[in-house]
């Protein structure tokens, strides 16, 4: 069993999967999360209003890649 993949090193293979197809992808504007293009509403903040500019979406997703998370999941709540 391997040991468990850092929250950064995460948020770093993630912000790389983005930037390669930046296309598939839209940033929130009320939250910043980055959802999936299909995506109606924000599942975080459940806004409806999204930016879908590569430009955009790859410069958010580097952003968040070097900070900290800080949103609350589900399982933190638990």
């Amino acid at each position: 069993m391997s040991a468990p993949e850092s929250s950064s090193d995460s948020r770093l293979k993630q912000a790389e999967k983005i930037t390669s197809h930046p296309e598939q992808y839209k940033v929130c504007e009320g939250c910043g999360s980055i959802v999936v293009v299909r995506a109606q509403s924000c599942p975080s903040c459940h806004a409806y209003r999204f930016d879908s500019t590569a430009g955009r979406v790859v410069s958010q997703a580097k952003d968040l890649a070097l900070r900290a998370a800080n949103s609350v999941l589900a399982s933190d709540l638990t």
